[in-house]
């Protein structure tokens, strides 16, 4: 069983739903992800999604994509942001951390460098944006080997057939993008969500997280009331963005987005 598959049985079988923040690795610095990762545990999330910078983020709105310039001004790469993570695991073996990227830095490293260092720096998921996994036959086999899950997005456009598929292909969990365009574009439907995963649920026995417009508690808990967990970015990023300069300000302020949606997510009724 996986650090991801073993995090969210344990939630499922308590009756809770996963918390899983997004940032962008190397903003506002990268000496200082590691200590914002751990910020994010404290502030009770269970599972790290981690931005791999790239010049080109097609997906990405302005807040992501400015936090892709402040990361890469800095020199962050790819191999740098597997050493934030084994620097991570030093204090913390609990918590799994996924990649969210684009295809070129791995592909740029080369797929077996590539798998063979993250699973040694301890990563657990990787989900690659700009490939689907009919074309990820050179990618998705070598992370499996290594026990690293291959995560795939949804979108609010994926037929049936689709989602089969795509689930077939997956391992962890599946992404569900709960709006059309690219992150932080959009206020959720949350009806329409609900309606959308209950639907995936019968099609695929993987845990499904739900991501895009995801901005508060009342957000999170309604979105958590019928996924398996909320997955939240553009918020936190532009947070960090807003509090860049001042460390200690940055993590009083990550708190105080993070804990409310904890706290909203577990006053959810158990199912």
């Amino acid at each position: 069983m996986s650090r991801i598959e073993g995090v969210l049985t344990a939630l499922k079988q308590q009756g809770k739903k996963a918390l899983i923040p997004f940032i962008t690795a190397g903003d506002p610095h990268p000496d200082q992800t590691v200590d914002i990762m751990h910020t994010l545990v404290d502030a009770g999330c269970d599972i790290i999604e981690l931005g791999i910078p790239f010049s080109d983020p097609m997906a990405d709105g302005p807040v992501i994509q400015l936090a892709s310039e402040r990361a890469l001004e800095h020199g962050t790469t790819l191999k740098r942001v597997i050493e934030m993570v084994k620097t991570f695991r030093e204090s913390n073996s609990t918590t799994p951390v996924v990649f969210m990227s684009y295809l070129n830095p791995i592909e740029t490293m080369g797929f077996e460098a590539f798998a063979d260092a993250a699973a040694d720096a301890g990563l657990d998921g990787v989900l690659i944006v700009d490939l689907p996994p009919e074309e990820a036959g050179d990618v998705s086999p070598l992370l499996a080997a290594r026990q690293l899950d291959s995560i795939f997005l949804l979108a609010p456009t994926t037929s049936d057939e689709r989602i089969r598929a795509i689930s077939t292909h997956s391992s962890g969990y599946v992404y569900y993008v709960s709006i059309k365009g690219v992150t932080g574009s959009a206020s959720i439907n949350v009806d329409e969500v609900a309606d959308k995963v209950r639907h995936i649920q019968e099609l695929t026995a993987l845990p499904v997280g739900v991501g895009f417009g995801i901005r508060d508690a009342k957000t999170a808990a309604a979105v958590g009331q019928v996924s398996d967990g909320v997955i939240v970015g553009s918020v936190l990023v532009d947070t960090i963005a807003r509090n860049q300069t001042q460390p200690d300000q940055l993590k009083a302020a990550l708190q105080g987005l993070l804990s409310p949606m904890r706290e909203a997510l577990d006053a959810l009724p158990a199912e």
